[in-house]
């Protein structure tokens, strides 16, 4: 099966898979006009390889908007006045059996109507224009395509209440994994990587894809933390 036929049954796969009244979080979104796409430059070698699989990483907006230096150029996504997130799309990579392609060409541009259309997904103009340029253009031609099939698979999610269980006693990378897998009936635990920072915060989740868009038990690097991992889930100031 060519990747190109694998896009097309995952779009079919995945939009089979989306509650019709089931949203991610983006809490009162509303996304500044955007009228250019950023400019990005490669910060490493082309990388073409076959694609095996492919990882959802969704970040913890509340642990990555901590009080940073760089909080100007985060401030579509962490000042508030935008609405506020809890988790966002860091990316949608293709996988290549323990590596990853990157850096494809891409013949097709992204255009500033397409980026405004993922922003509440995708708090950053940056990030979505970088995510398109190292990642999507591995998988796709064009950029309208790579999003689509992330936004499917992005509304499909049910996120379960993280501020509740950020208060239970003895929270563990574990009971992080299942409440995310018992919220999304399809997604096993196996395919759930929990992703905390060195002081024990929870920082990202990866949900791990099969080459037909169906959940597969992650790898050790993707899957994370061990399930008896004390953790920790920042609510945010």
């Amino acid at each position: 099966m060519t990747l190109r036929h694998s896009i097309s049954l995952g779009l079919a796969l995945a939009s089979l898979a989306v509650p019709a009244a089931v949203q991610a979080q983006a809490y009162q979104c509303r996304m500044p006009s955007i009228s250019s796409v950023p400019q990005i430059s490669p910060d490493s070698r082309p990388r073409a390889l076959p694609v095996t699989g492919y990882t959802m990483a969704l970040s913890w907006s509340p642990e990555f908007c901590k009080p940073r230096e760089d909080s100007r150029a985060h401030r579509t996504q962490c000042s508030g006045d935008n609405g506020r997130f809890g988790l966002v799309v860091h990316g949608f990579w293709p996988e290549s059996s323990g590596s990853w392609p990157q850096w494809c060409p891409a013949p097709v541009k992204l255009t500033p109507k397409e980026m405004r259309r993922n922003l509440c997904m995708m708090p950053s103009a940056r990030l979505v224009a970088r995510q398109w340029a190292k990642h999507g253009s591995c998988m796709t031609k064009r950029p309208e395509t790579y999003f689509k099939v992330t936004r499917i698979l992005w509304d499909s999610y049910r996120i379960p209440d993280f501020d509740r269980i950020s208060r239970e006693d003895g929270l563990t990378a574990g009971r992080i994994r299942k409440a995310f897998a018992d919220a999304n009936t399809g997604i096993p635990a196996s395919a759930v990587g929990v992703k905390l920072n060195q002081r024990g915060w929870l920082q990202e989740l990866r949900i791990c894809y099969g080459k037909r868009f169906r959940p597969v038990r992650c790898d050790a690097n993707r899957f994370g933390a061990r399930d008896t991992a004390r953790a920790k889930i920042w609510r945010g100031l």
